[in-house]
């Protein structure tokens, strides 16, 4: 018997769905005709022991009992499922051969792979147990991923990250909270702080910024415009570039803060003679974007709708599972396998079927063109999210559902337009010895962006990643007369023009997205920076929502419109804890670790050992110091249950590491 054990009952049923019927149903699995069996986890059906499994006096939480650090890791079946884990244990001693079907990423390798660890299985039906990859559940596609069914194995380093992970998330979490809780008591308050190695420095980032702008003062800065004609009466602008000797009237950001000196270029400059020093004029092309994956798409979806990342997540879940619509939502790659190529034409054609206002009064889709994102290279356990081969009834869609639909549909019928078409001409000009640059850009063809750009089409307007090209701005909107290099100008009435420098604005759901998903902007430390890769993130595709709804439930997040801001709480967090524990240097490089450990360029051991060290030291910088930022703050009544609490301590001993031994 084969035996496929998958992530979620819906998967399983989709699995059962292709195999030999009639199906037999029993309790928590589906046996086919052939005598194939189909179960399933319900997410995690394990979860990491309780401290007290490991010695019962954790029950309590005493400073002197920290760190906390299992020599031999224990797992628990986590009660609400536990009647599962037991038909999956009789399921598998029977089975003949198992197939890890969990869902295709990190967590999905590990929560199938840490029961079948759990039952002990071994020797060969270990050794041949398969990997099931399925992004859709449609019956054609799962029938090609049964027929390229992959060896377990290959997948070792992918849930030995996941695992670390958890691991991790667990010592540092469980330690951190228990610490600081602690110390929080003593000068009084009465709640839990929880502490954890991704929330903790995303809260940072929001109380920084909100700090940030408190703090901030506006201060004028001026600009220099030239009106420039030529001979035959053609007028267009150009502005002024301060030259190194303007460097003491400038902010770092190399704006002018000296009205005077503003005023004087404007004087030089009036009704003076002006040359071309420098003109470059050429055609350029901007390239396909790239399908979507979680992130891309919650950040435009946040812009577009003013949808939270949550809500998108949950949106796309019930496109994937329920309507069957778009292939596997948690994915962090925006690329293509080029085998899926074959299969263009008829995704297409669903698309045009279900969705044909997307392309009236427009080219039709060629599904002959071939975009960057077919990259086998780049594509790994799953790929970007992409419409099925089912055709939409878009009326039995919920409005949030057909938003997000139309959004991934557009964005892969882009893959089959040509590139954007553009000519770009960048202006130099000399006056009375200043420089002064304009440029603008004319379309030769719109390719891939007449999707975007349309009557009633608020795309642009609301600022897509890929409705915007980085260098559409107010210069690119005028038209230049045509020029030469060393072409004789006037240059009339210098203008000049007063603004005002902005305060940063406050997170947005859009923006937090973004900060997570690029976070090497906001590391700390140029050598960790040096590491970390463009792609190197905060949290995973399948966490972020998630992290971002925690905060708000435990009150450290609050919303004011579309803006997120910290609440007292989460500021007094915040300003109590070491800055290692609130910048997001350390879990930047901890993901960056991670993802090393599931390429086989990183080992387990060599992630773990550092880690608890680092922990030890900072049990010990919170024994040394009250949190003095949370005096006089109330804790949220709901944010806990009372049990998470454990019994009170006025231990003041000081802190050691604490190892046990697990049977």
């Amino acid at each position: 018997m084969i035996l496929y054990i998958a992530e979620k009952p819906s998967l399983g049923r989709a699995i059962a769905d292709v195999l030999p019927k009639p199906h037999k149903k029993g309790d928590g699995h589906i046996i086919a005709a052939n005598g194939d069996c189909v179960s399933w986890c319900i997410g995690h059906l394990l979860e990491q022991a309780e401290p007290d499994a490991y010695d019962p006096e954790f029950k309590s939480w005493k400073f002197e009992h920290l760190p906390i650090v299992p020599d031999s890791w224990k797992m628990k079946a986590k009660p609400k499922t536990r009647s599962q884990l037991t038909i999956l244990k009789g399921l598998v001693k029977q089975a003949s051969q198992l197939v890890n079907a969990g869902d295709p990423d990190r967590e999905g390798q590990l929560l199938v792979d840490e029961v079948i660890a759990h039952f002990g299985v071994k020797g060969d039906k270990l050794h041949q147990t398969k990997r099931l990859l399925i992004s859709d559940l449609n019956p054609q596609a799962v029938k090609r991923a049964l027929g390229q069914m992959r060896s377990n194995r290959e997948f070792i380093p992918l849930s030995t990250s996941a695992l670390a992970r958890s691991r991790a998330d667990w010592l540092y979490g469980l330690n951190m909270t228990r610490a600081y809780t602690i110390q929080g008591r003593k000068v009084g308050y009465q709640g839990v702080l929880s502490v954890g190695r991704v929330q903790t420095p995303l809260l940072g980032l929001v109380v920084r910024r909100d700090e940030e702008i408190a703090s901030f003062v506006s201060k004028p800065f001026f600009e220099v415009l030239a009106n420039l004609s030529t001979e035959h009466n053609e007028h267009f602008k150009a502005k002024w570039q301060p030259s190194e000797a303007c460097q003491a009237y400038m902010d770092e950001e190399g704006r002018v803060l000296s009205k005077g000196l503003a005023q004087n270029v404007v004087g030089r400059i009036t009704e003076q003679p002006a040359s071309v020093v420098g003109l470059e004029s050429k055609d350029k092309k901007q390239n396909q974007p790239l399908p979507y994956n979680l992130s891309s798409l919650q950040i435009d979806a946040a812009k577009r709708f003013g949808m939270s990342a949550k809500e998108v997540l949950d949106t796309c879940q019930a496109l994937y599972e329920k309507h069957k619509l778009i292939t596997y939502p948690r994915s962090d790659s925006r690329y293509l396998p080029a085998e899926q190529f074959a299969m263009a034409p008829s995704v297409i054609k669903a698309v045009l079927s279900g969705a044909s206002e997307l392309v009236i009064g427009l080219e039709q889709p060629d599904s002959k063109i071939k975009s960057k994102a077919w990259n086998d290279k780049k594509v790994d356990a799953h790929h970007a999210i992409i419409p099925t081969e089912k055709t939409a009834n878009l009326t039995g869609l919920t409005p949030r559902e057909r938003q997000i639909y139309l959004q991934l549909a557009r964005q892969y019928l882009a893959q089959f337009y040509g590139p954007y078409l553009y000519h770009e001409t960048l202006v130099e000009v000399e006056i009375a010895g200043g420089k002064f640059k304009t440029k603008a850009k004319q379309d030769k063809s719109l390719g891939w962006k007449q999707l975007f750009v349309r009557k009633g089409d608020k795309q642009e307007e609301k600022g897509s990643s890929v409705g915007n090209s980085s260098d559409d701005d107010s210069d690119t909107l005028q038209k230049l007369p045509l020029l030469k290099k060393g072409q004789a100008l006037h240059s009339g009435q210098g203008e000049l023009i007063e603004k005002q420098t902005q305060a940063p604005k406050h997170f947005t759901d859009a923006t937090l997205l973004g900060a997570m998903t690029g976070i090497n902007r906001y590391v700390t430390d140029p050598e960790i920076r040096k590491i970390l890769k463009d792609t190197d993130g905060l949290g995973t595709e399948a966490t972020r929502a998630g992290i971002i709804e925690l905060l708000f439930k435990r009150n450290y997040l609050s919303r004011s419109g579309k803006s997120i801001v910290a609440t007292d709480v989460g500021k007094g967090l915040i300003n109590s804890l070491p800055m290692s524990a609130t910048t997001p240097d350390m879990t930047a490089l901890w993901e960056s670790n991670l993802d090393a450990i599931s390429r086989k360029e990183a080992k387990y051991i060599n992630f773990m050992a550092p880690l608890v060290d680092s922990l030890a030291q900072l049990i010990n910088q919170a024994g040394a110091q009250l949190p003095t930022s949370l005096q006089g703050v109330k804790a949220p009544k709901s944010s806990f249950k009372k049990r998470t609490y454990g019994k009170k301590s006025t231990t003041t001993k000081k802190s050691k590491k604490r190892t046990v031994k697990a049977s």
